[in-house]
């Protein structure tokens, strides 16, 4: 998503992040950098608080009476990202403890299985996707790591939207371009990633698929 340098700081990513799902840029206020100093030190994936900002950024636009939410500050992702870490953390806690213990899957890992699981679901839910989703699960192999079980969801998403109906397609991508229209984007680049993040909203609201994703 990022198209900042390999040696661009966790805040500067971070901040990037939050421009790609808000769709504009914005000052962050002194209250906003407090809380990213607080998100590097917890020393979680970059991911981790993508995660929480994205879901973050979902809430405000279905929880949108007129479904035009937009996240106005950092801090608004506080709760959502607080919670992804919480969770991150519970599920490495196993990997420090006594030796005899029996550790968890790793978190890479236990999405995987939980794309699977939701895929079988869509694939039963959406008899048009079916075909689709059953090619696609035949592909998918254990991913090794954070950037590998992102690539599968994003290629599963991808299919997913090539394998919806045209003309419903077409209506959620329209309206896709309303609310990056709306949300008055002025570079390039951020109205580019904020069109990507609200596409893949709209696929992720129309069929259901969980949060984790």
């Amino acid at each position: 998503m990022s198209l900042l340098p390999d040696s661009a700081s966790f805040h500067e990513r971070v901040q990037d992040c939050f421009v790609a799902h808000r769709g504009r840029g914005v000052a962050l206020s002194a209250k906003d950098a407090e809380l990213l100093d607080v998100w590097a030190q917890a020393q979680v994936p970059l991911e981790v608080i993508a995660r929480g900002i994205r879901k973050a950024a979902e809430a405000a636009l279905w929880d949108s009476p007129d479904g035009e939410g937009l996240l106005r500050s950092l801090s608004a992702c506080r709760r959502q990202v607080n919670a992804e870490i919480a969770k991150y953390l519970k599920l490495s806690a196993g990997k420090t403890e006594a030796p005899g213990a029996v550790d968890e899957e790793p978190f890479h890992l236990q999405r995987h299985q939980k794309l699977k699981a939701a895929l079988k679901k869509i694939a039963k839910a959406h008899e048009a996707l079916s075909p689709a989703v059953k090619g696609l699960l035949q592909v998918l192999s254990a991913p090794s790591d954070f950037d590998a079980a992102n690539r599968q969801e994003e290629l599963a998403l991808a299919i997913l939207t090539r394998a919806i109906p045209y003309e419903e397609r077409r209506v959620l991508l329209r309206e896709a371009t309303r609310l990056v229209e709306k949300a008055g984007t002025a570079s390039k680049r951020a109205r580019r990633e904020s069109l990507r993040f609200h596409r893949a909203a709209l696929i992720r609201h129309r069929l259901g698929v969980p949060a984790f994703w």
